[in-house]
């Protein structure tokens, strides 16, 4: 729709995508589509108070201090509300996990289906004052228990994944989306409302020339990161050094890995010995797109989604991106090992 002249009659919205995929599954009740869309008039919705933050004076810190420790932010606070009032609203969910709060958040009993979400309302929330890219995250699966919602619906492998996406407020409004069959892109055109299909089975590069880490932890670092860190920096082989990009929100440095190719990591470090991602609504949803986009996701010793969760909040090493890249690094923690 981006050419004027040209108006498309037949246009895919996330929408019609969705539906179009789940008439395809088998067995499908449409409870998922309903699911996928009551995610995304969330993300709009956030999308909207993003944009528009600073005027309404929504920049700055809510007083408190989440779960995890991070200084929770008004944009926060509202995001995780829209995002839990919704998913209740669509009588999909028996259960949730947030980022924002340390317990399961259950589902009324009158409003409760077969789906379980774990989602991260607002990622890289410290970058909101200084306008920097932040992000939706979620991951859907299916509930294993029966009677009332327990822990352990949400604590499955990522392997259990049946829908991951998330949404990137940068220059534009994005959504990446994978019910697993393949990722694809969706960017918000806001004359509409709607999510339009952009970019269809994306696939990461085999191999990128960007490497993507904090480098000013180098010093808690496992010699065998900043090893090959060094071999990134200065090629034995004459070679081009790799470009060095960081932006510090997950869903921006993601989604730059998945769009040019390299490698993104938080790696365990002596302050940070798990890592300091969240396997459920962080590493989980982003290793599930990485791989649909055909790049590897492994916390250095396994697999990312083979990982069995233990915590709602758990923590793992998290290195991502094209497949050669993420190989070349695994040589090197072999190397130390």
């Amino acid at each position: 729709m981006s050419d004027q002249s040209a108006f498309d009659t037949d246009v895919w919205t996330l929408t019609r995508f969705v539906m179009e995929t789940g008439r395809q599954a088998k067995g499908a009740t449409g409870e998922l589509t309903q699911l996928i869309n009551s995610i995304l008039t969330a993300i709009k919705a956030i999308s909207s108070a993003v944009r528009k933050a600073g005027l309404a004076h929504l920049q700055g810190i809510a007083g408190s201090v989440n779960v995890t420790g991070d200084e929770v932010k008004k944009l926060d606070v509202l995001s995780n509300a829209l995002v839990i009032n919704m998913l209740q609203a669509s009588y999909g969910t028996c259960c949730m996990v947030s980022e924002e709060n340390k317990e399961l958040i259950v589902t009324p009993k009158d409003k409760r289906g077969k789906y379980v979400v774990c989602f991260d309302p607002l990622d890289g929330s410290s970058n909101i004052d200084c306008l920097a890219p932040i992000g939706t995250i979620f991951a859907i699966y299916k509930r294993i228990s029966e009677g009332e919602p327990e822990e352990k619906d949400a604590l499955q492998p990522g392997t259990n994944i049946v829908c991951a996406g998330y949404a990137l407020y940068g220059s534009a409004t994005l959504v990446a989306l994978s019910t697993g069959a393949g990722l694809s892109f969706f960017m918000l055109d806001p004359a509409i409302g709607e999510f339009i299909l952009t970019e269809r089975n994306v696939k990461i590069k085999p191999k990128g020339k960007i490497y993507s880490l904090n480098e000013g932890y180098a010093k808690y670092f496992h010699p065998s990161i900043n090893e090959y860190l060094k071999h990134k920096k200065y090629p034995e082989d004459g070679s081009a050094p790799y470009g060095a990009r960081y932006v510090g929100s997950m869903v921006s440095d993601v989604h730059r890995t998945i769009t040019y190719g390299g490698i993104f990591m938080y790696p365990a470090n002596e302050k940070s010995p798990k890592g300091k991602l969240r396997l459920l609504y962080e590493c989980n949803p982003m290793a599930f797109l990485i791989e649909q986009a055909g790049g590897l996701a492994t916390t250095g010793t396994q697999r990312i989604l083979e990982v069995r969760p233990e915590g709602l909040h758990q923590r793992v090493p998290f290195v991502v991106g094209s497949p050669v890249d993420v190989n070349e690094y695994l040589s090197f923690v072999k190397k130390h090992q």
